[in-house]
């Protein structure tokens, strides 16, 4: 599975050199030259990584990221900047970004970077069994494959994970507090779409019918369930 990248970046020299490193190093990258269009993207498509430029034209970076994570994507964000005053790190930080690296950097600290944030974003889970099946659907955990009448389904990291968590707690009622904490690693968030964003996702590309769901179970005011 390739890790889907969105860098939002208007210098022509970086996103061309960032681009083609990124992909030689096995990321699916895909480019916005402005902050409007790179938010518009990271709302409306799933990544598994947003590279956000802090001085953009159309809509700055810190309106990107702060806009992204009170519609409730927790999508993992890495900020490039060329400031370096300890206020524009920490406003960065405070309004959801999860890491910050000054320009000029190094590209080896970058992937660095990178590599930190989707492993903390990675949770291995290990209740589920190798393949999972249920209906049309074949899971296969370690080929990291999920199958839909046998014709391959693409899908985002945090998709996948979150996949495979309501695999291992089947027929469970899972609170979006609960998924919060497990799936996406935080302790402590205010009310938030990522959830049901990310299940509609999932919907949408293994239900019959998206709108009336036979696997992922709406339990209304508790959460989720699982029913495969």
């Amino acid at each position: 599975m390739k890790y889907k990248v969105l860098l939002i970046e208007d210098e022509p020299g970086l996103c061309l050199t960032l681009k083609d490193r990124l992909q030689k190093e096995g990321y699916d990258i895909e480019v916005s030259t402005d902050g409007e269009s790179g938010f518009n993207l990271a709302a409306n498509q799933a990544y598994d990584l947003i590279l956000l430029d802090l001085m953009l034209p159309k809509k700055n970076g810190n309106d990107v990221c702060r806009d992204l994570r009170q519609m409730g994507l927790a999508i993992p964000i890495l900020m490039l900047t060329a400031k370096t005053q300890t206020v524009d790190k920490v406003l960065g930080l405070k309004i959801g970004a999860d890491d910050y690296l000054t320009k000029p950097f190094e590209m080896q600290e970058l992937l660095a970077r990178i590599e930190a944030l989707l492993r903390r974003a990675m949770r291995t889970f290990t209740a589920a069994p190798l393949v999972y099946q249920f209906g049309n659907i074949r899971v296969d955990f370690r080929k990291t494959e999920i199958l839909r009448n046998g014709e391959a389904v693409t899908f985002s990291a945090k998709e996948f994970q979150l996949l495979r968590y309501f695999i291992d707690h089947r027929e469970e009622t899972l609170s979006r507090e609960t998924l919060l904490q497990e799936v996406w690693g935080y302790s402590s968030v205010p009310y938030t779409r990522t959830i049901d964003v990310h299940v509609a996702w999932l919907r949408q590309k293994l239900e019959e019918d998206p709108k009336q769901p036979r696997w992922i179970l709406t339990i209304h005011g508790l959460g989720y369930k699982f029913a495969g």
